[in-house]
Protein backbone atom coordinates (compact mmCIF):
# COMPACT_ATOMS: atom_id res chain seq x y z
CA UNK A 1 0.00 0.00 0.00
CA UNK A 2 1.41 3.28 -0.93
CA UNK A 3 0.73 6.22 1.14
CA UNK A 4 0.44 9.94 0.53
CA UNK A 5 0.93 12.91 2.97
CA UNK A 6 0.20 16.99 2.63
CA UNK A 7 1.42 19.05 5.09
CA UNK A 8 4.38 18.76 6.94
CA UNK A 9 3.93 21.57 9.85
CA UNK A 10 4.15 20.34 13.40
CA UNK A 11 1.33 17.59 13.62
CA UNK A 12 2.31 16.63 9.90
CA UNK A 13 6.12 15.90 10.41
CA UNK A 14 5.91 13.10 13.49
CA UNK A 15 2.29 11.64 11.99
CA UNK A 16 4.20 11.05 8.89
CA UNK A 17 7.23 9.47 10.17
CA UNK A 18 5.30 7.10 12.38
CA UNK A 19 3.89 5.62 9.17
CA UNK A 20 7.71 5.37 8.02
CA UNK A 21 8.02 3.78 11.13
CA UNK A 22 5.30 1.53 11.02
CA UNK A 23 7.18 0.33 7.38
CA UNK A 24 4.80 1.61 5.05
CA UNK A 25 5.85 3.66 1.96
CA UNK A 26 5.36 7.29 2.09
CA UNK A 27 5.19 9.79 -0.44
CA UNK A 28 5.02 13.36 0.96
CA UNK A 29 4.37 16.82 -0.80
CA UNK A 30 4.70 20.21 0.83
CA UNK A 31 4.32 23.78 -0.12
CA UNK A 32 7.72 24.87 1.20
CA UNK A 33 9.34 21.10 -0.46
CA UNK A 34 12.72 21.87 2.10
CA UNK A 35 10.27 20.77 5.37
CA UNK A 36 10.14 17.49 3.66
CA UNK A 37 13.90 16.69 4.03
CA UNK A 38 13.29 15.20 7.83
CA UNK A 39 11.31 12.81 6.46
CA UNK A 40 13.45 12.19 3.07
CA UNK A 41 16.27 11.18 5.55
CA UNK A 42 14.08 8.44 6.99
CA UNK A 43 13.12 7.35 3.48
CA UNK A 44 10.43 9.04 2.29
CA UNK A 45 9.71 9.91 -1.11
CA UNK A 46 8.91 13.32 -2.33
CA UNK A 47 6.57 14.02 -5.42
CA UNK A 48 6.71 17.31 -7.81
CA UNK A 49 2.65 17.34 -7.57
CA UNK A 50 -0.57 17.27 -5.94
CA UNK A 51 -1.63 14.92 -8.85
CA UNK A 52 1.25 13.36 -8.85
CA UNK A 53 0.42 11.86 -5.44
CA UNK A 54 -3.04 10.85 -6.12
CA UNK A 55 -2.14 8.98 -9.00
CA UNK A 56 0.57 7.34 -7.29
CA UNK A 57 -1.07 7.06 -4.19
CA UNK A 58 -3.73 4.48 -2.75
CA UNK A 59 -4.51 6.71 0.07
CA UNK A 60 -3.72 10.73 1.19
CA UNK A 61 -3.45 12.00 4.02
CA UNK A 62 -4.05 15.73 4.39
CA UNK A 63 -3.07 17.71 7.31
CA UNK A 64 -2.98 21.42 6.26
CA UNK A 65 -3.84 24.81 8.26
CA UNK A 66 -7.86 25.62 7.63
CA UNK A 67 -10.85 25.42 5.41
CA UNK A 68 -9.22 26.94 2.44
CA UNK A 69 -5.94 25.44 2.49
CA UNK A 70 -7.86 22.35 2.73
CA UNK A 71 -10.11 23.23 -0.66
CA UNK A 72 -6.85 24.31 -2.02
CA UNK A 73 -5.50 21.02 -1.95
CA UNK A 74 -8.34 19.13 -2.92
CA UNK A 75 -10.31 21.85 -5.60
CA UNK A 76 -7.82 24.20 -6.54
CA UNK A 77 -6.45 24.18 -10.34
CA UNK A 78 -3.75 22.03 -9.32
CA UNK A 79 -5.04 20.21 -6.48
CA UNK A 80 -5.28 16.57 -5.83
CA UNK A 81 -8.68 16.53 -7.74
CA UNK A 82 -7.42 17.18 -10.82
CA UNK A 83 -5.09 14.00 -11.12
CA UNK A 84 -7.67 12.07 -12.87
CA UNK A 85 -7.42 8.81 -10.64
CA UNK A 86 -10.02 7.09 -9.81
CA UNK A 87 -10.94 4.79 -6.33
CA UNK A 88 -8.22 6.92 -3.93
CA UNK A 89 -9.04 7.57 -0.38
CA UNK A 90 -8.19 10.77 0.97
CA UNK A 91 -8.61 11.11 4.62
CA UNK A 92 -8.41 15.07 6.02
CA UNK A 93 -6.49 15.49 9.92
CA UNK A 94 -6.95 18.78 9.38
CA UNK A 95 -9.51 20.87 11.83
CA UNK A 96 -11.92 22.41 9.34
CA UNK A 97 -15.98 23.46 9.66
CA UNK A 98 -18.36 20.60 8.58
CA UNK A 99 -19.04 22.67 5.90
CA UNK A 100 -15.94 22.19 4.61
CA UNK A 101 -15.96 18.30 5.32
CA UNK A 102 -19.32 17.51 3.17
CA UNK A 103 -18.15 20.29 0.61
CA UNK A 104 -15.03 18.50 -0.10
CA UNK A 105 -16.48 14.98 0.05
CA UNK A 106 -19.10 15.77 -2.56
CA UNK A 107 -16.40 17.04 -4.98
CA UNK A 108 -13.95 13.87 -4.06
CA UNK A 109 -17.23 11.96 -5.19
CA UNK A 110 -17.81 13.61 -8.50
CA UNK A 111 -14.21 12.92 -8.67
CA UNK A 112 -14.10 9.33 -8.20
CA UNK A 113 -12.26 10.04 -5.03
CA UNK A 114 -13.28 8.48 -1.77
CA UNK A 115 -13.30 10.86 1.22
CA UNK A 116 -12.94 10.30 5.40
CA UNK A 117 -13.01 13.69 7.33
CA UNK A 118 -10.25 12.31 10.43
CA UNK A 119 -9.18 15.46 12.55
CA UNK A 120 -7.52 15.04 15.77
CA UNK A 121 -7.48 15.61 19.43
CA UNK A 122 -3.84 16.01 20.81
CA UNK A 123 -0.77 18.11 20.10
CA UNK A 124 2.40 17.63 19.36
CA UNK A 125 3.64 15.09 21.95
CA UNK A 126 0.90 13.08 21.36
CA UNK A 127 1.39 13.02 17.70
CA UNK A 128 5.17 11.99 18.09
CA UNK A 129 4.02 9.10 20.15
CA UNK A 130 1.30 8.03 18.26
CA UNK A 131 -1.25 8.63 20.52
CA UNK A 132 -3.58 10.74 19.47
CA UNK A 133 -7.48 10.46 19.68
CA UNK A 134 -8.88 10.53 15.59
CA UNK A 135 -12.43 11.02 15.39
CA UNK A 136 -13.91 10.12 11.41
CA UNK A 137 -16.67 10.69 9.49
CA UNK A 138 -17.68 8.87 6.50
CA UNK A 139 -18.27 5.67 4.95
CA UNK A 140 -17.76 2.95 7.89
CA UNK A 141 -15.91 0.82 5.10
CA UNK A 142 -13.53 3.36 4.02
CA UNK A 143 -13.10 3.39 8.05
CA UNK A 144 -12.58 0.16 7.72
CA UNK A 145 -9.29 0.32 5.24
CA UNK A 146 -8.15 2.98 6.51
CA UNK A 147 -8.18 2.28 9.99
CA UNK A 148 -4.41 -0.08 10.69
CA UNK A 149 -3.02 3.03 9.68
CA UNK A 150 -5.25 5.18 11.75
CA UNK A 151 -3.73 2.31 14.41
CA UNK A 152 -0.32 3.88 13.99
CA UNK A 153 -1.27 7.32 14.93
CA UNK A 154 -3.45 7.14 17.29
CA UNK A 155 -4.22 5.86 20.83
CA UNK A 156 -7.82 5.81 19.98
CA UNK A 157 -9.34 6.30 16.29
CA UNK A 158 -13.58 6.04 16.04
CA UNK A 159 -15.91 6.79 13.33
CA UNK A 160 -18.57 8.67 14.41
CA UNK A 161 -21.10 9.04 11.35
CA UNK A 162 -21.18 10.67 7.92
CA UNK A 163 -19.08 13.23 6.37
CA UNK A 164 -19.03 16.21 8.95
CA UNK A 165 -19.10 14.01 12.33
CA UNK A 166 -15.10 13.74 13.01
CA UNK A 167 -15.38 17.57 12.20
CA UNK A 168 -18.57 18.24 14.27
CA UNK A 169 -16.52 16.11 17.22
CA UNK A 170 -13.24 18.07 16.67
CA UNK A 171 -14.81 21.03 17.10
CA UNK A 172 -16.72 20.22 20.22
CA UNK A 173 -14.07 18.68 22.12
CA UNK A 174 -11.51 22.05 21.08
CA UNK A 175 -14.32 24.04 23.04
CA UNK A 176 -13.60 21.91 26.11
CA UNK A 177 -9.69 22.62 25.62
CA UNK A 178 -10.36 25.69 25.06
CA UNK A 179 -12.32 26.61 28.25
CA UNK A 180 -9.96 24.24 30.24
CA UNK A 181 -7.04 26.42 29.66
CA UNK A 182 -8.61 29.28 30.06
CA UNK A 183 -9.88 27.82 33.38
CA UNK A 184 -6.47 26.78 34.67
CA UNK A 185 -5.42 30.60 33.51
CA UNK A 186 -7.87 32.11 35.14
CA UNK A 187 -7.41 30.21 38.73
CA UNK A 188 -4.03 30.16 38.35
CA UNK A 189 -4.24 34.13 38.55
CA UNK A 190 -6.86 34.53 41.52
CA UNK A 191 -4.64 32.27 43.27
CA UNK A 192 -1.68 34.48 42.87
CA UNK A 193 -3.56 37.81 43.66
CA UNK A 194 -3.91 36.15 47.13
CA UNK A 195 -0.38 35.15 48.18
CA UNK A 196 -0.95 31.84 46.66
CA UNK A 197 2.23 30.98 44.78
CA UNK A 198 1.65 29.09 41.27
CA UNK A 199 4.00 26.26 42.01
CA UNK A 200 1.96 25.54 44.40
CA UNK A 201 -1.53 26.33 43.17
CA UNK A 202 -0.09 24.00 39.95
CA UNK A 203 0.50 21.31 42.91
CA UNK A 204 -2.89 21.51 44.10
CA UNK A 205 -4.53 21.26 40.91
CA UNK A 206 -2.48 18.30 39.71
CA UNK A 207 -3.71 16.17 42.97
CA UNK A 208 -6.92 17.53 42.83
CA UNK A 209 -10.07 15.83 41.00
CA UNK A 210 -9.78 18.99 38.41
CA UNK A 211 -6.53 18.12 37.49
CA UNK A 212 -5.84 16.40 33.74
CA UNK A 213 -2.09 15.72 31.87
CA UNK A 214 -2.84 18.61 30.21
CA UNK A 215 -2.39 21.34 32.84
CA UNK A 216 0.08 19.06 34.32
CA UNK A 217 1.73 18.80 30.58
CA UNK A 218 1.96 23.08 30.58
CA UNK A 219 3.78 23.50 34.28
CA UNK A 220 7.04 24.14 32.61
CA UNK A 221 5.98 26.62 30.40
CA UNK A 222 3.35 28.29 33.05
CA UNK A 223 6.64 28.67 35.33
CA UNK A 224 8.89 29.80 33.03
CA UNK A 225 6.52 32.37 31.50
CA UNK A 226 7.66 30.81 27.99
CA UNK A 227 4.93 29.12 25.61
CA UNK A 228 6.54 27.81 22.50
CA UNK A 229 3.68 26.52 20.78
CA UNK A 230 2.63 22.61 20.78
CA UNK A 231 -0.82 24.05 19.38
CA UNK A 232 -0.73 27.86 18.65
CA UNK A 233 -3.44 30.41 20.32
CA UNK A 234 -4.02 31.10 16.83
CA UNK A 235 -5.50 27.94 15.59
CA UNK A 236 -7.85 27.66 19.02
CA UNK A 237 -9.15 30.76 17.87
CA UNK A 238 -10.07 29.74 14.98
CA UNK A 239 -11.50 26.54 15.97
CA UNK A 240 -13.95 28.59 18.68
CA UNK A 241 -14.91 30.88 15.69
CA UNK A 242 -15.70 27.86 14.02
CA UNK A 243 -18.13 26.27 16.77
CA UNK A 244 -19.54 29.54 16.94
CA UNK A 245 -20.64 29.68 13.08
CA UNK A 246 -21.89 25.81 13.69
CA UNK A 247 -24.23 27.59 16.45
CA UNK A 248 -22.72 27.14 19.80
CA UNK A 249 -23.93 30.00 22.12
CA UNK A 250 -23.70 28.79 25.84
CA UNK A 251 -22.22 31.75 28.09
CA UNK A 252 -18.75 29.85 28.42
CA UNK A 253 -18.43 29.02 24.64
CA UNK A 254 -18.98 32.94 23.84
CA UNK A 255 -16.96 33.87 26.61
CA UNK A 256 -13.63 31.97 25.79
CA UNK A 257 -14.01 32.70 21.95
CA UNK A 258 -14.04 36.25 22.95
CA UNK A 259 -11.09 36.17 24.92
CA UNK A 260 -8.81 33.72 22.62
CA UNK A 261 -10.22 36.82 20.45
CA UNK A 262 -8.84 39.21 22.04
CA UNK A 263 -5.69 37.54 22.40
CA UNK A 264 -4.85 36.96 18.83
CA UNK A 265 -5.45 40.55 18.22
CA UNK A 266 -3.44 41.32 21.36
CA UNK A 267 -0.19 39.65 19.15
CA UNK A 268 -0.14 36.04 20.51
CA UNK A 269 -1.18 34.02 17.81
CA UNK A 270 1.65 32.08 17.46
CA UNK A 271 2.43 31.09 20.80
CA UNK A 272 1.09 28.01 22.39
CA UNK A 273 -2.65 28.08 23.22
CA UNK A 274 -1.48 28.20 27.22
CA UNK A 275 -0.24 32.12 26.80
CA UNK A 276 -3.78 33.04 27.05
CA UNK A 277 -2.56 33.56 30.44
CA UNK A 278 0.02 35.44 29.53
CA UNK A 279 -2.96 37.73 28.16
CA UNK A 280 -5.26 37.38 30.67
CA UNK A 281 -2.17 38.59 33.22
CA UNK A 282 -2.19 41.75 31.26
CA UNK A 283 -5.74 42.62 32.10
Amino acid sequence: MKIGWIGLGNMGIPMAGNLLAAGYEVKVWNRTPNKAEPLLARGAALAGSLAELAAECDIVFTMVSDDEAVKAVYTGPEGLLTSGARGTLAVDMSTVSPETSRFVAEQCRQAGFRFLDAPVSGSVGPAKEGKLVIMVGGDESDFAQVKPLLDKLGKLALHLGPNGAGTSAKLAINLLLGITVQGAAETLLFARSMGIPTEQMLTIIAESAVGTPLIRGKEASILADDYPAAFALKHMAKDLRLAREEGVSTPLAESVAACYRAALEDGLGDLDVMAILRFLDRK
